[in-house]
């Protein structure tokens, strides 16, 4: 037997927030990650019919020492969410030497912060969540493909459970978009400008 689609379905809001910034950025040319990413959640759940019952916030923050400009937004960004109730979840960015080739066939070195962890961090708290029971509904504002995995995952909790679950994956899209696509094995949720 099949379980019951629930009638009143608890949703939990999962945001990458550089993947949803990177996003935005490329669909739409904003530069600056100025989303209000509760509003953006309850407007999504609106339209969909679900209730969200939370919302969580995940991004990595550079150190002080190497942008402190941006340092200081998410410091204040990630406080401010907390105080409107946002569950939120910051590491400091890892930085590493790149290397650029050059059309000029010379090369360029510089360093580049990058965010370890952040993906692991939604999966185990999207995997967890599941496993207690807490949503009906996790909706994922990332287009990383890592957490496909987490989709399927998230099926076989489902049928342990007898229980019905859906995985939904929110996305910015516009004529622009390079990445056209959401987390494999979820439902996609295309994100227009106006939203």
């Amino acid at each position: 037997m099949s379980p019951t689609e629930p009638s009143l379905k608890r949703t939990v809001s999962f945001i990458d927030g550089q993947n949803l910034y990177h996003s935005v950025r490329e669909s739409f040319g904003y530069t600056y990650p100025n989303y209000d990413v509760k509003s953006l959640s309850q407007l999504v759940c609106k339209r969909k019919g679900w209730d969200l019952i939370q919302t969580r916030f995940y991004t990595g923050v550079p150190d002080q020492s190497d942008g402190p400009f941006w340092n200081y937004f998410w410091t204040h960004k990630l406080a401010m969410l907390g105080r409107q109730g946002v569950i939120v979840y910051s590491r400091p960015l890892r930085y590493r030497n790149r290397i650029v080739r050059l059309p000029d066939r010379n090369e360029y070195s510089f360093l580049a912060g990058e965010e370890k962890g952040i993906d692991v961090r939604i999966a185990i708290d999207v995997i967890r969540m599941a496993h207690h029971s807490e949503y009906d509904v996790a909706l994922i504002f990332s287009q990383d493909q890592d957490l496909s995995e987490v989709a399927s995952e998230i099926r076989t909790i489902a049928r342990e459970q007898n229980r019905w679950i859906k995985v939904a994956c929110a996305f910015p899209l516009s004529p622009t978009t390079r990445n056209r696509r959401g987390i494999e094995k979820a439902d996609w949720i295309p994100i227009d400008r106006a939203t």
